[in-house]
This record gives C-alpha cells, structure tokens and sequence, in this order.
C-alpha cells in the first residue's frame, strides 16, 4: 500500500465517524418505520413504503440536490435552522445527513423483512397476558428481528462510507472538513498523478468494508447460537 498522507488519515477518520454517527442516528428512525410497515395498520402504508425508498431508486446527485433545496439558506428547512443558527450546507452534519438518507431504505428493509417474520402468536401471546406494548417491544419483538437489525445496521454503515453523490452536492469536497474516502479518490482521479494515491484509498476503502461484513458476519453467528 502507498503512503497515506495526513489528509487521506483523516479523510478515514472522517468516513468512519460519519457511517457511525449516521447509522445511531438512522437506527432507532429505521426501526420505527419498519415497525409501521410490518406490523401496524395503518394508513398509506404504500405512499410511506414508496418515500422511505426513494433513495434507492433516485440518483444519490437527485437525492442530494433534493436535500440542499430543503436545507439550503432558501430552503423552507433550511430557514428553520437559520434561526438556531445551525448550518448543515458544506459542514460534516451535510455528509452524516447524506449518508442517512441514502442507506435509511436498505435499514428499513432488512429490518421489516426481520418484523414479517416473526411468528404473530408470541405478540398476540403477550399482549393476552398483559403486558403494555413497549415490554412486548423489548422482550419479544426485538430479539426476534436482532438478526435482522444487525444485517439492516452493517448494510447502513457499509453504504455510508462508500456515499458519494449525495455527500458531495450537500456537504462539498474539503479536506479536512467534509472530504470523506470517497470525495477523496474522486479528487485524486481528477487530479493529474494522483493515480496511485486514488488506489492507495481504494484499498483503505475495500478493508474498511471487508472487516465491516466480517465483524457483521462473526455477530450475525453469535445471535443465531444464543
């Protein structure tokens, strides 16, 4: 592997802490709406599955435009967080927006594909018995999709750190600031001899995901034992 340069260690660092914070962020949101989806009766259930999926079907460079239009300095967002004096254009909140709304469908899907399974005899056995929703929430429903929420949140973060499209229309290329592997390789491709430092991150960039799948994989074992 080629030397990494200061910018390129925290370019890693920069990934890394924008998959993590995008995944806590997106976890207790992605369950909630798989919870909606496979469990309840509501309505509409077909116009909020076709939202929460639009990112995997859109170009993440439409997603990302999307986002800056709502939370632009014009937008109607945007406007809202002006007065808190809170800015998410061009800033690393911009990349962990991205990156959570780009990898919020794969969370959601895998986790109501997780709830569906679930044999509806143990809930309805609870709830018979008396016990409020929240404590069939915790002690039923939640360790019966464990494997399905770990497989939703290793697929959330991989998708996180490789964003690209979304990443650079919302929160730009800076180094040091916003510039993640990613933004990163693209910036060596572009740039005449950058070549073997664009490689050099590719390779960062295929461990990283490489261990992700293999930490999932080993804990994915040990919820299958228990």
């Amino acid at each position: 592997m080629f030397p990494l340069t200061p910018d390129d260690i925290l370019a890693i660092k920069l990934s890394v802490q924008v998959a993590v914070t995008a995944t806590i962020i997106a976890l207790p949101l992605g369950f909630g709406a798989a919870y909606l989806l496979a469990l309840s009766n509501i309505r509409g259930k077909a116009v909020l599955e076709g939202i929460i999926n639009l990112p995997l079907v859109l170009p993440p460079v439409v997603t990302g435009y999307l986002l800056l239009l709502l939370l632009g300095r014009n937008g109607w967002l945007g406007k809202v967080l002006a007065l808190f004096d809170i800015r998410i254009i061009f800033t690393l909140r911009g990349a962990v927006i991205a990156s959570a709304v780009v990898g919020f469908p794969l969370l959601v899907r895998s986790i109501r594909i997780g709830l569906e399974n679930i044999d509806k005899q143990y809930i309805q056995a609870s709830r018979t018995l008396g016990a409020h929703w929240w404590d069939t929430l915790f002690t039923i429903t939640i360790p019966l999709c464990s494997r399905a929420i770990l497989a939703g949140t290793t697929l959330m973060f991989a998708r996180s750190l490789g964003e690209f499209g979304a990443t650079i229309v919302l929160a730009g290329n800076m180094p040091g600031v916003t510039q993640t592997i990613p933004l990163a390789i693209y910036q060596y491709t572009s740039t005449p001899g950058g070549d073997r430092m664009a490689l050099s991150l590719c390779l960062v960039s295929i461990l990283l995901s490489f261990v992700v799948l293999l930490i999932g994989e080993a804990a994915n074992r040990t919820l299958a034992r228990n």
